[in-house]
């Protein structure tokens, strides 16, 4: 008998409806001889209504009571669920983060698992039940609730499989599984069987949304097999999993892109041992996170640096660097908050030569100037003009045939 864990997100627990319909799957699994346990998100909608009501009463809350007040959504979720299950004669129990003893650190509102106490499950599982657990939520050492942060949900799911050495872990979404790009953008782009973790990983930083780097970052470190599904429509979905568990790797995976993306330039810097740390320092300290970094040495002994920042920070951090560049006696400052970078990514690369060849090719015949690259081993992104995504994206798509399948 196989031990598999299930999570649910908020879009498949919205409505009474679907609560239902995920307890008739989790019969199915049952019956299929598996040992379940499920995590639930809050019903869709419910942790921004909470979160609104939080900040009714205060512009800035305080962080524990705030983990009091969104760990409630899941409940509702979860002792819902529960009664869908033993409704269909299915013996199941709910349980909070608490309850299960997920311990945490205290870091109020982004906390991080440190240990879950397997047991009370266990014995659930060998009296026949199913476990339904609230997902995005534990405890710390003093018995406060604490809350997980963004993606807190599938964090839970795989730290509870890696804790019960789970068989494999599902991950139920509005998508049935990874695709080599979004379908949105690219319509004839492929589901992908299996994707590697390190792939995944780079997927979800580069602003592939399917998975939370969190919880890819847990599978990967605790061995645990992950599978994104669709809770909606019966297939296979995506199996992410190591390297070695595929006998040749295709050369690219897929192409993931990232549309909030900002550039800033300080022009005419003394070329000069620490200016780097003078101009990232200040950007450091206010907790701006710098993504790509080029430094270009001008004939005249000055030296033009340019870098990355989220869209978000672009104001703050071009504010920061106009003081920077008047303390460094620098030409001018630039930005620029129309650009989005575009990444290749595939663990094949590492035995394929002329992939970036053949990426900087196929974009200059379509027009798309390059602004910025950056390369890792299993990643080349590109910084292009914002209203050259879309075609920057379905032109690379095309030119390494990503809507076929690799040869057997």
């Amino acid at each position: 008998m196989a031990l598999i864990v299930q999570k649910y997100g908020g879009t498949s627990v919205g409505t009474v409806d679907k609560i239902e319909r995920v307890a008739e799957k989790l019969i199915a699994a049952r019956e299929a001889g598996n040992d379940v346990v499920v995590v639930v998100s809050a019903m869709s909608g419910e942790t921004n209504r909470l979160i609104e009501l939080a900040h009714r009463i205060a512009e800035h809350p305080d962080p524990r009571e705030y983990d009091v007040l969104v760990s409630t959504g899941e409940q509702v979720t979860i002792a819902l669920l529960s009664m869908a299950l033993k409704k269909r004669g299915c013996p199941a129990v709910s349980y909070t983060g608490s309850q299960v003893h997920i311990l945490t650190d205290d870091a109020h509102t982004k906390a991080r698992i440190l240990d879950i106490d397997e047991s009370r499950i266990r014995a659930d599982l060998e009296a026949g039940r199913v476990v339904v657990v609230a997902g995005f939520q534990g405890r710390d050492e003093h018995g406060n609730i604490t809350t997980l942060g963004r993606g807190g949900s599938d964090t839970t799911a795989v730290a509870l499989a890696a804790a019960l050495k789970a068989d494999e872990c599902q991950i139920y979404t509005d998508v049935d599984g990874v695709y080599t790009t979004d379908p949105r953008v690219v319509p004839n782009a492929r589901r992908l069987e299996r994707i590697t973790f390190e792939e995944m990983l780079e997927m979800a930083s580069l602003g592939s949304k399917v998975l939370q780097i969190r919880s890819v970052e847990f599978a990967g470190k605790y061995n645990v097999r992950l599978r994104v599904l669709s809770a909606f429509e019966d297939g296979p979905g995506t199996l992410i999993t190591f390297e070695e568990e595929n006998m040749e790797n295709p050369v690219i995976s897929g192409i993931a892109f990232n549309r909030d993306e900002a550039k800033l330039t300080i022009l005419g810097v003394p070329d000069q041992p620490g200016v780097a740390h003078r101009i990232l320092g200040p950007i450091g300290e206010a907790n701006i996170e710098v993504d790509m970094i080029i430094q270009n040495v001008g004939a005249d002994g000055t030296t033009d640096f340019t870098f990355t920042v989220h869209r978000n920070d672009y104001e703050r951090a071009l504010g920061i660097l106009t003081r920077t560049a008047g303390e460094l006696g620098a030409r001018e400052v630039v930005g620029d908050d129309t650009i989005v970078k575009i990444s290749l990514v595939g663990v094949g690369m590492r035995s394929h030569a002329g992939i970036a060849s053949t990426m900087f090719k196929a974009l200059a015949d379509e027009g798309i100037n390059i602004r910025m690259i950056s390369t890792s081993e299993i990643k080349i992104s590109v910084v292009v003009d914002e209203k050259y995504l879309e075609l920057g994206v379905r032109t690379l798509h095309d030119a390494f045939h990503l809507e076929q399948a690799p040869a057997a």
